[in-house]
């Protein structure tokens, strides 16, 4: 069976939600094996992720309260892609945004489908070296509720592996970026 693109046949549209940053439809659908059916989607823009790295080799990460998991969580620096926005330009802003660095050298580490059993939201991971500490970052949304947070590679993995509330996103990036850590930029180019 081929992998990739393989799109059902829509049947009839059931119901259709517009929010502020995603939509929620039920369609009637007819899938390849021809199996026919009601299935829920989250129809999302996509989101841009940073992996940032301090020239010291630490990981900038922020502690954001989540109003789904009811608690704090740890991330790495993400946002919404805007529409007619490309992801690179959206992890600029919102690495300024929401922790107050800069990076000067970008790489792109990769695609990735969040939760591809409810969603389409896509993932842009980018590695983000060369900080700078802005002296006036810009301001967060109004809806942001977070703190910048350093941790080595090793602290990061350690809290992985103990369970600590973390994000998909942010493990899985962690994991695409872990083999251009530890100070080591071989293959890092421009975005």
């Amino acid at each position: 069976m081929p992998i990739g693109p393989e799109p059902p046949q829509l049947l009839r549209q059931k119901l259709f939600y517009k929010g502020r940053k995603f939509n929620f439809e039920v369609n009637r659908l007819r899938l390849p094996n021809q199996a026919e059916g009601d299935w829920e989607c989250v129809r999302h823009p996509g989101g841009a992720l940073a992996v940032p790295v301090t020239p010291d080799g630490k990981l900038v990460l922020v502690r954001q309260y989540r109003f789904t998991t009811q608690g704090r969580i740890l991330e790495f620096p993400a946002g919404t892609v805007e529409p007619d926005e490309d992801p690179a330009t959206t992890i600029r802003r919102e690495i300024e945004e929401e922790t107050g660095y800069r990076a000067h050298q970008w790489q792109a580490l990769g695609k990735f489908f969040l939760a591809p059993g409810y969603s389409d939201e896509v993932i842009y991971a980018f590695l983000a070296q060369d900080l700078e500490k802005l002296e006036t970052p810009p301001g967060q949304d109004e809806d942001e509720d977070m703190e910048t947070v350093l941790l080595t590679p090793e602290e990061l993995e350690q809290a992985i592996m103990r369970g600590d509330p973390i994000d998909a996103k942010s493990i899985c990036s962690f994991f695409l970026a872990r083999p251009f850590l530890n100070g080591s930029s071989n293959g890092a180019r421009d975005q």
